[in-house]
């Protein structure tokens, strides 16, 4: 089992979305061009119904992103643009009646809210005593395979600052935003123990592998 982060799309001054989200542009100003590097594999025209896609290394990590999947982490950020307390149960996530995770997702939040199951084998759980609590249920759901940290860029951080990401693979998209949501504010991955350890030009982005060195910090 592992706790990873994996596809997680960057730019190369570091921001994960960009400027001015809303419900109408979730990833912010310029924001879609970070996953452009998807948007042409199989795997990612899968999740929509689709058919075709390009085989290649883009792809490669694609697939790889969504295998051996046990159980997700979403900051609420990533479930929706609802804020404060829930008014009511109609949001139920970006992704429509069937989300692309299949697996018990778990969303940080500080308001509680009852389950949510959705077509296809998701269920939305709503964990409000924090990311470590969210941490061991995911991993005791999982069943033995991997955890997968969903983002956003805050909750990455959180759970890189505890030394809890065993992986995390970013792809670097071509791309400068100036500003959005920084991925890197206020981390030291060096000094928490985190190297590099593979480098891959795709067709769309460079994906880099950043592992962490030694055990996870009690």
């Amino acid at each position: 089992m592992k706790v990873r982060v994996s596809a997680f799309s960057l730019s190369i001054d570091g921001f994960v979305a960009g400027s001015d989200q809303s419900l109408a542009d979730p990833l912010g100003k310029g924001g879609e061009a970070l996953h452009e590097w998807m948007f042409h594999t199989p795997t990612f025209r899968a999740m929509f119904g689709e058919e075709g896609g390009d085989d290649g290394i883009d792809e490669r990590f694609a697939a790889r992103s969504m295998a051996n999947v046990g159980a997700w982490i979403l900051g609420r950020n990533m479930f929706g643009p609802v804020r404060g307390p829930w008014p009511d149960d109609a949001w139920k996530g970006w992704w429509g009646e069937e989300p692309p995770y299949h697996v018990p997702v778990f969303v940080l939040t500080n308001h509680p809210r009852d389950p949510i199951a959705m077509k296809g084998g998701t269920v939305f759980h709503f964990v409000t005593d924090g990311a470590e609590a969210a941490l061991d249920r995911a991993r005791e759901a999982a069943g033995g395979k991997d955890v997968r940290i969903g983002g956003g860029a805050a909750t990455v951080r959180q759970y890189l600052e505890a030394r809890a990401i065993d992986e995390l693979h970013v792809a670097v998209a071509p791309i400068l935003l100036g500003r959005g949501e920084p991925l890197w504010q206020g981390l030291d991955l060096a000094a928490l123990g985190y190297k590099v350890t593979d480098s891959v030009a795709g067709e769309k982005a460079t994906h880099l592998i950043i592992e962490r060195q030694g055990e996870t910090a009690q």
